[in-house]
């Protein structure tokens, strides 16, 4: 019993590691794809595109002998569909056009912050004494990021609107954690995350119609290939890793080893953009991993 223990969590800490790994992936993806002639709302879109089948099987797979889903259980996840996984990826990917992978990462990476944050205004929790140092660790190595690349030739309010953004994204994902977590509790998490994406995939569809000509989903072929690789390798197989890895070994134990995720994106920036790496951005992201790691091992 003791070794098929061991087992089971050396699987589930491979399984969130590269789970970690290929979310990290997808800000260095869509930076690239920024090089060809493309937005935002088309790149979501065919990331989406691509996802689809994918969670239609999942979605499939998961209603065998499952119970139907109330009206009240549609709407919910009618609604956390559309900011979680629609909302905040199409902020996020507006953001990115204007800062550094790295700093993005860092930035979402702060969403257990916001949730306390978020927990204390709206579910009246208090905030603790670890809370505060927490908070205080993360914001300030965001600052120290942030400064940075300003260093690295960025224009002040580019960096300015790419970061609130991305913070933006992580603020409506905020939100939609806090509300997730009764629905799924409920309709399983496979089931909730398949027709949670497919709604975000309707409404990004949607969105791209009304805003743009069909014809603007004629891209570059390695757009095709990024795209792909961005639904495949950083959308698809890590929820499914992370989902896998949180069954294997709990929250917190996937919550620590999950922050190897800035700190992967931080390396493929600098091996795949040659985005530079530099003592003050290290040190800024070691008070954000610190922080994220203070709110996400205590719960009290």
């Amino acid at each position: 019993m003791p070794a098929a223990a061991g087992q089971s969590s050396t699987a589930g800490t491979v399984c969130v590691l590269l789970s970690a790994v290929g979310f990290s992936a997808k800000a260095i993806l869509i930076k690239l794809a920024y090089a060809y002639p493309v937005d935002a709302a088309t790149l979501l879109t065919l990331r989406l595109l691509f996802s689809a089948p994918f969670f239609v099987l999942m979605a499939l797979w998961s209603r065998r002998e499952a119970t139907p889903l109330s009206r009240r259980q549609w709407l919910g996840v009618a609604v956390l569909g559309f900011s979680g996984y629609y909302l905040a990826s199409y902020l996020d990917f507006l953001g990115l056009a204007y800062i550094t992978a790295g700093l993005e990462r860092l930035i979402l990476f702060l969403h257990p912050t916001i949730v306390v944050l978020l927990s204390a205004w709206w579910l009246k929790k208090p905030i603790r004494r670890h809370h505060f140092v927490a908070l205080g660790l993360c914001y300030g190595g965001i600052a120290l990021v942030f400064t940075e690349n300003l260093n690295f030739g960025g224009h002040a309010h580019e960096v300015a609107l790419g970061g609130a953004l991305v913070f933006a994204s992580g603020v409506v994902y905020a939100f939609y954690l806090i509300g997730a977590g009764e629905i799924v509790g409920k309709i399983g998490a496979m089931r909730f995350t398949a027709y949670a994406m497919l709604v975000a995939c309707v409404v990004c569809v949607l969105q791209f119609l009304v805003t743009h000509d069909p014809h603007a989903l004629v891209v570059p072929t390695q757009v095709y290939w990024l795209t792909l690789a961005m639904a495949i390798i950083s959308t698809v197989i890590p929820a499914w890793l992370m989902a896998e890895g949180i069954r294997l070994t709990g929250a917190n134990h996937a919550a620590m080893v999950g922050s190897v995720g800035p700190v992967a994106t931080i390396f493929f920036g600098y091996w795949f953009l040659s985005e530079p790496i530099t003592v003050i951005q290290i040190a800024g992201a070691a008070l954000v991993l610190a922080g994220v790691a203070l709110v996400s091992t205590r719960h009290t």
